[in-house]
């Protein structure tokens, strides 16, 4: 484990957990996120701290088996969801889990968000899945995740908030950005009558082209 990989880690997670707390996706000390060091290093947010004043030292760097590596703080509670995640997704080298208003009010109601908004079809290929109810922070819960994921980018969490992963951190926190909107949009279309969903057609051709070139260039490979 090279101590510049570890400390760039530990660097984008403090800037990105400030941002999202401005943001109230993480409001308080609730929520979480990791990167992917390597195969057997996992770079995490502590339990129980605040975001304001989070700095990179209370960054908790763990292996595989959730062993702590280094760091003087306890990981987050989810520590089983993230590592759940990223032994399932092979491609995924950042996680945030999120508390965010109405995906967290979706998952209240055990509500899927439906495929009602181009942006989240392109992602997604379809709806975000609401997960099976389990305790916070256990593998029942981690496991539920993965299920409701079925390989896509996120996924809620019942009665809690959401799940997304991303090859980058950034790409994690844009598809976490992304989920909010679209419970926003599907909670005020609600109070409309209800959203028009989009055709299966139009979802497999929008996330077809997102997967072969739009994400690409975000990710500034194309």
């Amino acid at each position: 484990m090279e101590n510049e990989a570890v400390e760039k880690a530990r660097a984008q997670i403090v800037k990105a957990a400030q941002k999202m707390a401005g943001q109230n996706m993480l409001p308080g000390s609730w929520g979480n996120i990791s990167i992917k060091i390597n195969k057997n290093a996992y770079a995490i947010t502590p339990s129980g701290r605040g975001y304001d004043n989070l700095t990179p030292d209370d960054i908790t760097i763990v292996d595989a088996a959730g062993q702590t590596l280094d760091g003087s703080l306890i990981p987050s509670s989810e520590l089983p969801l993230h590592l759940a995640i990223y032994k399932a997704l092979p491609e995924a080298n950042a996680v945030v889990h999120t508390h965010s208003i109405y995906a967290s009010a979706c998952a209240a109601a055990r509500r899927d968000i439906p495929p009602l908004i181009e942006d989240m079809v392109q992602i997604m290929g379809g709806a975000v899945h609401c997960a099976e109810y389990a305790l916070p922070g256990t593998e029942t819960l981690a496991q539920n995740v993965i299920k409701a994921m079925n390989g896509k980018r996120a996924a809620l969490l019942a009665n809690h908030g959401v799940a997304a992963w991303g090859v980058t951190l950034d790409e994690a926190m844009m598809v976490a950005g992304i989920v909010e909107k679209a419970a926003q949009l599907y909670c005020i279309a609600q109070s409309l009558g209800g959203a028009v969903l989009l055709p299966q057609s139009d979802i497999d051709a929008m996330h077809g082209f997102y997967e072969a070139h739009y994400r690409k260039r975000q990710l500034g490979e194309e």
